[in-house]
């Protein structure tokens, strides 16, 4: 791929890579402990709900950040912060803490310092490539993070059937070292010092929100990102839910189910960053949209583990294809100036409609049961689908396609 060409980029994606694979230990850790404390699919919503909801109340703050101070001394500082919280995790289930409070608080932590972290790393990918190579780049880095998710899960399944949850949490606040490491040794972004605005972060966020507004494409790609958040982001952890409720099998499984997401996602990489073959990105997320929406009622349909391990390995390819490409759509159009804040609003876009949609899907499970609440998902994203592929007008899926913003704003 053509961004592994730029030094900074192929260090910064190594530690990123290792750095996630031990998040990913932890994002299945936790539900399946939870799951085992407490026997309820709500309670693995709340897990999510617990990372995802800070998230989106300081990404307001992680943009205008992202906007005006380097970006590189931002990761710095908040992936040190998550690795002492991680940390702390390890040690409280160390000390036979077992209190489902206790697991969500901390998570919360982590939730809020990602919050602050991500439109910076976002952006940073940006600072690390040329435009040219921009799609390349956004794309390796969402294979990175789903190499994890195929690494992590499958390695957690193992940890839990022999060593147990700590060794899971331990490793976890290890794997930081991983991207600080990588943060030290990039050369871009030392320098990068933006102009500091007096305003405030509301008159700030509200300034990029009426900017938003004039681009139909940055909406269309909100609207796309709320869909996958609420309706097709919860079968990720409705993993543990299925394996324990529905298929039967045991944490090794679990780790292998949550592994073939990853591999999916892996699998579709080469294909959406070498995508120069289609020339619209609209036409990859109308594929991922409608390939996504029938494999996940497939897999609330699946006879066997076998079946959905063939479900969730498409879901994993679509989940990667539509929201690379939404990035790809949202970094390509934003004007400069918006771009941390831009970055930021999508970001919180996505993280309250997943905690909302893991929470709202985790109590119908716990009425109706684990098949027809993702069956129901399945059914409205599809829906949804259909209106976003046959919307005209000013606001339809086309507008992913549009140029770069080269108009000069007061970006207050």
């Amino acid at each position: 791929m053509s961004a592994f060409r730029h030094r900074d980029y192929l260090i910064f994606w190594i530690g990123a890579l290792l750095s996630n694979t031990g998040s990913w230990l932890l994002n299945l850790t936790v539900p399946f402990v939870l799951f085992q404390l407490t026997g309820s699919a709500l309670w693995v919503g709340a897990a999510v709900a617990a990372q995802f909801v800070p998230m989106f109340l300081l990404s307001p703050w992680g943009g205008s950040l992202a906007d005006h101070l380097p970006r590189r001394r931002i990761l710095l500082v908040m992936q040190s912060a998550m690795g002492l919280v991680a940390l702390a995790l390890w040690a409280a289930w160390a000390a036979d803490l077992r209190d489902p409070l206790v697991l969500l608080g901390l998570m919360a932590l982590i939730g809020a310092f990602n919050g602050l972290s991500m439109p910076s790393w976002q952006g940073f990918v940006h600072d690390l490539v040329p435009r040219e190579d921009l799609l390349s780049a956004v794309t390796m880095n969402s294979l990175q993070f789903n190499a994890a998710r195929a690494i992590g899960p499958a390695l957690a399944g193992v940890l839990l059937a022999t060593l147990g949850p700590a060794w899971a949490f331990g490793i976890n606040a290890l794997s930081f070292g991983c991207v600080i490491l990588a943060l030290v040794l990039v050369r871009a972004g030392r320098d990068a010092v933006r102009t500091v605005r007096t305003s405030s972060v509301v008159r700030q966020f509200s300034s990029a929100l009426r900017y938003v507004a004039t681009q139909p494409g940055l909406i269309m790609s909100m609207v796309i990102a709320a869909t996958i958040g609420f309706l097709g982001n919860p079968v990720f952890s409705f993993t543990v839910v299925f394996a324990g409720g529905v298929f039967d099998v045991g944490p090794v499984a679990l780790g292998f189910m949550n592994a073939v997401l990853g591999i999916g996602a892996f699998a579709a990489a080469p294909i959406v960053g070498g995508a120069r073959w289609a020339p619209r990105l609209s036409r990859l997320v109308a594929i991922g949209l409608v390939t996504y929406t029938i494999s996940l009622i497939a897999f609330s349909m699946a006879p066997g583990y076998a079946v959905g391990l063939v479900a969730l390995f498409l879901i994993g390819a679509c989940f990667l294809t539509v929201v690379a490409t939404i990035n790809t759509a949202t970094q390509v159009i934003v004007a400069d100036e918006f771009r941390g804040r831009v970055l930021a609003m999508r970001l919180m876009v996505f993280t309250l409609a997943a905690p909302l949609g893991s929470l709202a899907w985790g109590g119908v499970a716990d009425i109706l049961g684990a098949r027809v609440a993702m069956l129901i998902a399945g059914v409205l994203m599809g829906i949804v689908t259909g209106v976003v592929l046959t919307r005209r007008g000013a606001l339809r899926i086309s507008r992913l396609d549009d140029p770069h913003d080269e108009s000069v704003l007061t970006a207050a």
